[in-house]
Order: C-alpha cells, then structure tokens, then sequence
C-alpha cells in the first residue's frame, strides 16, 4: 500500500470534514475534538464490518437493509456515547459538525479498503471517482440526520421527546443510506435515480444546517445585540 492510496483514500473525507467544520459560523467546535471523533469514525468502522458477515449469504438483504442499518447506528454510537455527552457539544450545529466527523472517519477507512480492491482489478481510477463524488458525501447526508435530530434533542427537556427525535433520526438515516444503495444497484435508472436523490438530499442537508444555526443561542444574542443597536441608532 503506497502513501498515494491513502491520500486518494482520506483526502475526499478530509475535504468535507472541512467544508462541513467551516459552516459552524457562530461557534466552531475544538479541532480535537472533532478529529477525536473523526478517529472514532475509523474505529468503528471495522466492528460494523464484522456484524455486516452474517447477513453475506443475501447481497441485496445486506446492501439495501443490513448494512445501511449497523454502519449508521455504528456513526450514531459513537457519537451519542462520547461528544455527545460533553460540555463542548452546546449547539444544535454541533450535532451536524460531529456525525459529520464520525461519518467522514468511517467512510474514509472504507474508501481505503475499496481503493486497495480496486488497484487489485487495475480499476482504481473508475471507483476513486464514483466513491470521491457520490460515496464519500453520501456517509454525510445520512449521518447528519441523525446529526441534526440529536442536535436538537440535546436540548430538549421532555425525556419522550428526546427519544422520539433520536430514533426517527436515527431510522431516517438508516432508510436514506437503504435507498442511496438501492439506486446504486441499477446502471442508467439508478445513475439517475442517483443525481436526483442527491440533489433533495443537499437541499435538506443545507436547509438542516440553516435550521440549526438559525436556533443557536449566539444567533440569538447577536439578533439581541443588533436590536438594541438599531433602536438607539438616533439617525432616521
């Protein structure tokens, strides 16, 4: 394995962690943190392998059902057991920026294991290309689902509400990631299938992340702040 493999492999994953970092505008998560959870996202990454085995005996079954269902609850694990806990994760924004993270260290370590295959067949270029553009970004979407429900429930009191938000999260995620696979299956249907499935997942990712950023506390103050600003502004 050549130094080139693992940065055609990470450097996709590493770009969009930063695209994604670089949204939180009101209050940008500790870098070590974020790569904490980044590696987290690695480490799971091989437990999820290991409980998709049982289920080879059906390709479809474990495409479309089976490991869409252990790989995001593996990214929802490691996030609600570790940052999620802790005092650094005080914004609805934050829930998008770690699933995020997680989503980008698993799909990275992925990326790497298909690449490795993929020089194996002397058909890297083709599978860098398709995972770099759809694969990669896709761990992002569903991830930040979830991302963005246990961002909000963070922050609610009601223990059903809580819940309620976390597995409908959770699940849509999981049915996202089912249906992503699903399209992948097919050639020209599902390439299409694929460009329009993307496109309304990027138009929720982005609408999420509005959404959270519209709720942070620092939003709030600083509309607070401009409000006392205009109305002592003694000019007409």
């Amino acid at each position: 394995m050549t130094l080139w493999l693992v940065v055609l492999a990470f450097g996709p994953g590493i770009f969009w962690l930063w695209y994604v970092y670089h949204k939180d505008r009101w209050e940008p998560e500790p870098r070590a943190l974020v790569l904490r959870t980044f590696l987290w996202g690695m480490a799971c990454a091989l437990p999820a392998a290991l409980l998709e085995i049982p289920f080879a005996w059906s390709g479809v079954f474990l495409i479309v059902i089976a490991a869409p269902a252990i790989e995001e609850y593996a990214k929802y694990f490691v996030v609600s057991r570790t940052v999620y806990r802790q005092l650094e994760f005080n914004e609805p924004m934050d829930g998008i920026v770690y699933a995020a993270a997680a989503a980008l260290g698993f799909a990275s370590i992925e990326n790497l294991l298909y690449l490795l295959a993929a020089q194996s067949q002397d058909i890297l270029t083709p599978v860098f290309i398709g995972r770099a553009l759809f694969s990669v970004p896709g761990h992002v979407l569903f991830s930040t689902i979830w991302g963005a429900a246990l961002g909000r429930a963070k922050f609610v009191s009601d223990l059903a509400r809580q819940r309620a938000l976390m597995h409908s999260g959770l699940l849509t995620a999981m049915a996202a990631h089912g249906l992503f696979n699903l399209l992948a299956m097919f050639e020209l249907f599902g390439a299409l299938g694929l460009l329009v499935f993307l496109f309304f997942a990027w138009k929720f990712f982005h609408r999420r992340i509005e959404e959270a950023l519209a709720e942070s506390s620092y939003a709030h103050k600083l509309g607070q702040l401009f409000k006392r600003h205009d109305d002592s502004d003694p000019l007409p």
